[in-house]
C-alpha cells in the first residue's frame, strides 16, 4: 500500500445532463470525503469525469460509500464507480 491508502479515485461516465458534479459531490460530501481533484469533460453528449477523493475522515466505509455512489448513477443513468488508488494505478499502469 501507498502512503496515500486513504485516497480514492472516482470515475463518472454517461450522457451529459445538468447536475451530474452536483450530484456525485453530494453524495461524497454526504459522506465526509473531500475531494482532492476532479477533472470533467464533453465529448459531443458523453460526460466523463475522474475525481481524486480522500476518505481518511469520511464517516462511513468504503464499501458503503461505493455503494452509495453506485445508486446515485443508476438513478441518473450514469457509470459510478469507486476504486482504491493503489487499485486504480495498478490497473491502469504501463
Amino acid at each position: 500500500m501507498s502512503r496515500h491508502s486513504h485516497r480514492i479515485i472516482v470515475t463518472v461516465i454517461g450522457r451529459d445532463r445538468v447536475g451530474i458534479i452536483a450530484n456525485v459531490s453530494a453524495v461524497l460530501a454526504q459522506a465526509g470525503a473531500n475531494i482532492l481533484d476532479i477533472s470533467q469533460s464533453v465529448m459531443d453528449e458523453f460526460f466523463v469525469m475522474i475525481m481524486m477523493v480522500d476518505v481518511e475522515h469520511a464517516g462511513i466505509s468504503f464499501g458503503e460509500l461505493k455503494s452509495k455512489l453506485n445508486a446515485k448513477g443508476e438513478e441518473m443513468g450514469l457509470r459510478i464507480d469507486a476504486q482504491h488508488e493503489d487499485v486504480f494505478k495498478f490497473m491502469y499502469r504501463i
